[in-house]
């Protein structure tokens, strides 16, 4: 049987994904944005099953909530990304220094 212990494993796998995703690729905007999200599969893998495991629906009604901003935060960044694009014509994360002041 699948108990709590394995959807942990499985959202610390994740999350660690994320984060190395995020540490090892300082180039590609578009890989960061994944690992992000990544990132937020995994806490919201963890609401779930704390949720079920409480039997409580809080955890599960929160874990709606980060997939709305989840879902608006690739919405909103890929439209930024687009808009960069077209202007530098590149989406290298070291470019982006050039916009200050």
């Amino acid at each position: 049987m699948i108990g709590l212990t394995h959807y942990l494993v499985v959202a610390a796998i994740l999350f660690g994904m994320g984060v190395m995703g995020l540490i090892a690729n300082r180039k590609n905007l578009i890989v960061m944005l994944m690992a992000i999200e990544l990132i937020l599969l995994a806490v919201n893998l963890n609401l779930v099953a704390f949720s079920a495991y409480l039997h409580d629906l809080v955890g599960q009604v929160f874990a709606m909530f980060v997939l709305t901003v989840a879902a608006g935060e690739a919405a909103i960044g890929l439209a930024i990304l687009v808009i960069y694009f077209r202007g530098r014509g590149t989406i290298a994360v070291d470019d982006v220094n050039r916009m200050k002041g």
